[in-house]
């Protein structure tokens, strides 16, 4: 015990020594990228099924057509609303059996970031987070229109993410541009 003692006050003495050590650690942090969630919120959704209710008494082999798109804007200094949008629409024989549009918000707290960072974080980080969300909300709502549950599969924003910067860089390069100038902006 009395080594720990000992180890304890040498740790007392070096702080003491570099002015503190404590006290120096949060001014270093200040200048870290942080990023917090402030809400998640659903922004907008909309279900229609225009055949109902004739569409349940066919055969149920629908064609699902799935859409994702992600953007977001600045709300307040150093935060951003990030709008998830997920359309569905099912067709049976060439009509539409429903058609579901849920757009899944968030605030999301983005501190001390570079462009490219805070590029990043909204078009992938964000939407994965809203994902589940979203998810959740079609599947719910499509369920109390009385149709089987739609269960929609994970979608890595990171990986979306990656692709499209790679065509943009592709795009550029067969273009002989020279890096300069905006992007084109990032859609999932």
């Amino acid at each position: 015990m009395a080594e720990n003692e000992q180890n304890g006050q040498n740790e007392q003495d070096r702080q003491a020594e570099n002015g503190g050590g404590a006290a120096q650690q949060p001014q270093a942090d200040a200048k870290a990228p942080q990023f917090a969630l402030q809400r998640i919120y659903l922004k907008d959704f909309s279900f229609e099924s225009p055949r109902s209710p004739g569409v349940f008494t066919g055969q149920w082999k629908p064609k699902i057509n799935f859409e994702v798109k992600s953007r977001s804007r600045k709300h307040e200094e150093n935060s951003y609303e990030v709008i998830l949008t997920l359309t569905v629409d099912a067709k049976v024989e060439e009509e539409t059996a429903f058609l579901v549009e849920v757009q899944q918000a968030g605030i999301f707290a983005c501190v001390n970031m570079q462009p490219q960072q805070l590029e990043q974080v909204l078009a992938a980080l964000c939407p994965n987070i809203l994902f589940p969300y979203a998810r959740e909300a079609v599947d719910s709502i499509v369920t109390k229109g009385s149709f089987p549950a739609l269960m929609l599969s994970p979608i890595n924003f990171d990986a979306v993410y990656a692709e499209q910067k790679k065509r943009q860089a592709e795009q550029r390069a067969q273009q002989g541009g020279n890096g300069q100038g905006e992007a084109p902006p990032l859609t999932q």
